[in-house]
């Protein structure tokens, strides 16, 4: 019988590039270098087990494209078959009563990783169908016996942009109540999130330390405006208003609706597209896809927020914003804008409780 590393070269997986994905993990969940082998031991223990069930509810289909698009190499295909993707009905080969027979014997067979993609109507269960049967009641089938259950993006954890439909989305969490629930938001979850925590889970049999809207610190922590390339343009009180001025074309975008100081995720840190780059430093706001707030209160996207609360300062204007953080600056008061004052760290809320709507 072939060795879970002998199937692995039979993809074209080396042993090497298999070591360099287990580092990776390692390095992303914030794990020492120590711990390396026995992440490398539970995944290739991991390659005929546990079983994954992957439903789609009111989604776009961007994180299953998202994930199956990693790259150096097919981290995707690495991790997701030796977890034995038994359901999945984007990319599975299989259709009507074999796909739905695969459902139910790995439902009876239990102790699965349970990934839902794609918010759940909270308004009408008819906004969501498939197969003759609401999504609500697939989660809730499919829940039962799950060992763990992911919700990735920011559809699944926290409704997403059906949450600002008529439908009313929610995240998973809204739904199950009785079962632990990863929340991975972005929209889209970024592949090395999932990978990370499913290898975590495989690891050490239980969540990683998750933060007060179930996030796992380890990718989570991190706000944006603190890593922000353009942090200091904000200090120094420019602040974009004309796209097509040139000189402005590196200010900061804090007038154009970016959510960075009100947003925790590790973009700035390991860049999206296998590292390619991020939304800010690809000249766009970050839109805060990670946060609660995503997309219902975060909307108009591109729009200035009303006001914001700068630490000894108070509520500012964004129109007079400039002339106060440079006057700021000058004064030593800029150096804790980005800080824990402004980040929300004071109460560790990640509600944003620093920038109003």
């Amino acid at each position: 019988m072939n060795s879970p590393l002998d199937l692995l070269r039979a993809r074209g997986v080396s042993r090497r590039d298999f070591m360099k994905l287990c580092a990776a993990v390692t390095a992303a969940m914030g794990l020492p270098a120590a711990m390396e082998p026995e992440v490398a031991k539970a995944v290739e223990a991991g390659i005929k087990k546990p079983a994954v069930i992957w439903l789609e509810g009111q989604d776009c289909a961007g994180c299953s494209e998202s994930t199956i698009a990693t790259l150096n190499p097919s981290a995707a295909e690495v991790v997701l078959d030796m977890l034995s993707l038994r359901y999945h009905e984007t990319i599975m080969a299989g259709t009507g009563d074999v796909a739905r027979k695969a459902f139910e014997d790995t439902v009876k067979e239990g102790k699965y990783v349970l990934v839902v993609e794609g918010s759940i109507p909270k308004e009408n269960d008819k906004f969501c169908v498939i197969g003759g049967k609401p999504f609500r009641q697939h989660v809730e089938e499919a829940a039962k016996n799950a060992a763990v259950i992911l919700a990735i993006g920011s559809c699944a954890a926290y409704g997403g942009i059906p949450g600002a439909t008529p439908s009313k989305g929610v995240g998973v969490g809204e739904i199950v109540k009785d079962k632990p629930i990863i929340n991975l938001p972005s929209c889209p979850v970024k592949p090395s999130r999932l990978i990370g925590t499913i290898v975590y889970y495989l690891t050490f049999k239980k969540a990683p330390e998750l933060d007060n809207v179930g996030r796992p610190k380890a990718f989570y922590s991190n706000n944006i405006h603190e890593n922000c390339p353009r942090r200091g343009q904000f200090e120094s009180g420019h602040f974009l208003n004309d796209w097509n001025d040139p000189q402005q074309a590196d200010w900061c975008l804090l007038l154009k609706g970016c959510k960075g100081p009100k947003t925790f995720a590790d973009c700035g840190q390991v860049w999206w597209n296998d590292n390619v780059n991020y939304c800010i430093n690809a000249g766009s706001p970050c839109a805060g896809c990670s946060q609660p707030e995503f997309y219902k209160e975060f909307s108009p996207l591109y729009k200035k927020q009303e006001m914001f609360s700068l630490p000894g300062v108070g509520q500012v204007n964004p129109d007079t914003v400039g002339k106060i953080v440079a006057g700021a600056t000058a004064v030593g008061i800029a150096a804790h804008l980005g800080g824990s004052a402004v980040s929300g760290r004071l109460g560790n809320d990640h509600k944003s409780k620093e920038v109003s709507k």
